[in-house]
């Protein structure tokens, strides 16, 4: 666990952009709650996406991916998520479902990754299937802020893609951990009966 505090884990460009999202947070808020400048707060969120979109090119393709960013990342990722949905859901009560449902998962998620970290000392990345629920979810909040007077049916359709998609997104990671701790302790029985039998 003390090589996530290294300088080389924590002092890198894609680590950079991951705090400059968090420091976005503030500003989409002040933007959508005080000044009302919609257009303004989208611009600001989907500088944020970009930036994620560019973190993760940078940190492949120069090596420069690490246990902190990988723990850093998704936390910038899921308080911008959050902050959003729940600036939205102040005008659009239907979407006070989502913020239900995303903070389950975000718990459930949050206690996976912490058995993964002590038991295996491993930090896993971001998958596919999470990747996929982001852009769901940015995408369905750039059109609850762009058109505020959305037809009910639609608001409420939007809403349900948004919510199976969080279920679905879980339900891959719960698989995916699963698996992973299988996997892991038959790594560790198959260990423990060469070292006997040796």
């Amino acid at each position: 666990m003390n090589r996530l505090l290294k300088k080389d884990q924590i002092f890198t460009l894609p680590n950079l952009l991951s705090i400059i999202r968090l420091l976005l947070i503030p500003v989409i808020v002040y933007l959508y709650f005080f000044e009302k400048q919609y257009v303004a707060a989208v611009a600001i969120i989907l500088i944020s996406g970009l930036t994620d979109i560019v973190d993760g090119i940078i940190a492949r393709s120069f090596n420069m991916v690490s246990d902190f960013g990988k723990i850093l990342d998704p936390i910038a990722d899921k308080l911008t998520q959050i902050t959003v949905i729940f600036c939205i859901a102040t005008r659009i009560p239907a979407v006070w479902l989502l913020v239900g449902m995303f903070i389950i998962k975000e718990i459930v998620m949050l206690v996976m990754g912490m058995v993964a970290i002590k038991k295996l000392d491993s930090v896993n990345s971001a998958k596919w299937y999470g990747k996929a629920n982001t852009v769901i979810l940015y995408a369905a909040m750039v059109l609850f802020i762009i058109f505020p007077k959305m037809d009910n049916v639609i608001s409420s359709a939007i809403v349900i893609v948004c919510a199976v998609s969080l279920v679905l997104s879980l339900g891959l990671y719960i698989r995916f951990y699963h698996r992973l701790f299988i996997n892991s302790a038959a790594e560790n029985s198959k260990q423990t009966a060469d070292s006997l039998n040796n």
